[in-house]
């Protein structure tokens, strides 16, 4: 997909934070410093549209960006060991949850694993969670460019297993650092958002 334009529209605490309109949404989901900012910021070409940190539980509200003036591609926090008080990490995943189970723009969830591992107990019941609201879902195995070519087709192998129950989609294997993946995924976004 061409980008044109990739704009940071809002940060939102909720859902009467979110952006007016009718823009479809495809929300990044995942753990806490798996990639999801490197990602976006991979997919639209911009190296510092969305913060990225090495610091787990930095992005902390719902980002939203806005591509071609035609999709908001939504930067959710993650989920798992952020450093953050449990009070906070309540407040996140009333917030996430509310987001994505009454966003009507919302078109699909891609949630990102660490292919250098299997997939963690919360990237699982994030996808049996979506599968269970009838919420598309794919998968995006990050930070591929970390392993060999064998290596990391095996552990894409794994994940596809420990998550095969519940995706529609086969796992794109995604670099950051490369690209590889990103047109695989443009291909899943529009998909989802078209008409």
């Amino acid at each position: 997909m061409k980008i044109i334009t990739a704009d940071y529209v809002a940060s939102a605490t909720g859902l009467h934070d979110c952006p007016a309109g009718d823009h479809p949404e495809v929300a990044l989901a995942g753990r806490s410093n798996v990639g999801k900012s490197s990602l976006l910021n991979t997919l639209t070409g911009r190296k510092k549209l969305a913060r990225t940190s090495n610091t787990p539980g930095r992005t902390r509200l719902i980002n939203f960006f806005l591509i071609n003036n035609a999709v908001h591609l939504v930067d959710l926090p993650g989920y798992g060991f952020a450093r953050v008080p449990p009070q906070m990490r309540d407040q996140w995943g009333r917030m996430i949850e509310s987001y994505l189970t009454r966003r009507k723009q919302l078109r699909g969830v891609i949630v990102l694993v660490d292919l250098r591992h299997k997939p963690t107990a919360g990237d699982k019941q994030m996808l049996d969670w979506l599968n269970y609201y009838g919420i598309p879902a794919g998968v995006a195995a990050t930070k591929a460019d970390k392993l060999g070519r064998g290596r990391a087709l095996q552990n894409l192998k794994t994940v596809q297993t420990h998550l095969d129950s519940t995706l529609k989609e086969p796992p794109v294997l995604f670099s950051a650092v490369t690209g590889q993946g990103k047109d695989k995924l443009w291909d899943i976004i529009q998909k989802w958002t078209a008409g």
